[in-house]
């Protein structure tokens, strides 16, 4: 197939989504992206995500029409519908990269109705539209969060994925199943990523890492939850786009294709471990404010990244304390240097 592909990006203002609007636009792609800009977090920031992909734009030379951005919700299948007539149009074969979702564990054990009416039933609307418009390539964002209570380490994507411990990883393992249910029966390309703690510049501020440097720059108690011990693999945004580049690479080149892969770094940090590290960058100790381990919350979680360096290369580069550096420089610089 060609390179050059058209990629129609959900959630293209979140997180993750502007970042890999970002790299796609560098490699010459046209994007169309949705999202509706959900309150969850201030949308303002979600905004600011959208004109730093435009600044970029502008700075590199780069078509402002290759950009689009539709405000809407992929809840509403008529608008898609008549997006994906529009697209019809063109020339160039179609890659959906589909990353809108509700996040968040411990949010989604208040509200499971909205997650699984967001999660689940907006995703099926996507897969909806790949069936009815022939679009034969798919890259969709699950979560390790699937794992749930997994005592064996690193998490393999063979491993049983059948517990899930929040609302949150329910819906995402159904979109795995249901992403095989299009797969067998409409031969639509997917390929499914389980992403590890995400973090780096843009990350979200309810997450810990972006919570954690406000309050311990601002000298205000950061919520501790549990003795410390629970482990995650954080995994740095610039692997994490790598990883999805490669996989929109593999699906648009290759033909029959169905998997799951872990992108993570494959290397675990304790809270307290993540807490000292940030401490370090910042130059300031933290006040720890101690509490109850939360319902949802996971041990640990470790990728086994082994198929995915296989399969499409994935190689990660970012240590943690590279990644926190790295993170506490933009941070700084979104405050004026402060």
């Amino acid at each position: 197939m060609s390179s050059k592909n058209i990629c129609f990006v959900t959630g293209g203002a979140g997180f993750i989504g502007s970042h890999l609007c970002e790299k796609l636009l560098k490699m010459g792609r046209k994007v169309i992206t949705i999202d509706n800009f959900n309150p969850f977090y201030d949308p303002a920031i979600k905004r600011q995500n959208i004109e730093q992909i435009q600044s970029m734009m502008k700075d590199n030379g780069i078509d402002s029409g290759l950009f689009t951005l539709i405000e809407d919700d992929i809840r509403n299948l008529p608008r898609l519908r008549e997006l994906f007539k529009e697209l019809q149009t063109e020339h160039n074969p179609i890659t959906i990269i589909h990353l809108a979702a509700m996040a968040g564990v411990r949010p989604s054990i208040e509200n499971s109705q909205l997650y699984t009416d967001v999660n689940i039933n907006g995703t099926q609307n996507i897969f909806e539209i790949a069936k009815e418009f022939n679009v034969k390539n798919v890259v969709y964002a699950s979560s390790s969060s699937v794992y749930g209570e997994n005592e064996k380490v690193p998490f393999s994507e063979d491993d049983l994925v059948d517990h899930p411990i929040s609302p949150y990883a329910m819906t995402k393992k159904s979109n795995e199943l249901m992403a095989y249910t299009y797969h067998h029966l409409y031969k639509i390309d997917m390929i499914g990523l389980r992403f590890f703690t995400v973090y780096g510049p843009r990350q979200r501020p309810d997450l810990a890492i972006n919570k954690f440097t406000r309050l311990i720059s601002e000298h205000q108690p950061i919520p501790f939850y549990g003795d410390g011990s629970t482990r995650r693999d954080y995994t740095y945004i610039d692997d994490i786009i790598d990883g999805v580049v490669k996989s929109i690479l593999h699906v648009e080149t290759n033909e029959g294709i169905y998997e799951v892969l872990n992108l993570g770094e494959s290397h675990t940090t304790t809270l307290k471990q993540l807490v000292e590290t940030i401490e370090k960058a910042l130059g300031i100790t933290a006040i720890i404010q101690h509490l109850p381990s939360q319902p949802g919350d996971v041990p640990q979680t470790f990728a086994d990244i082994s198929k995915a360096k296989a399969l499409i290369g994935y190689a990660p580069l970012t240590l943690i304390e590279e990644g926190i550096r790295k993170f506490v420089g933009w941070y700084k610089e979104q405050k004026g240097g402060k």
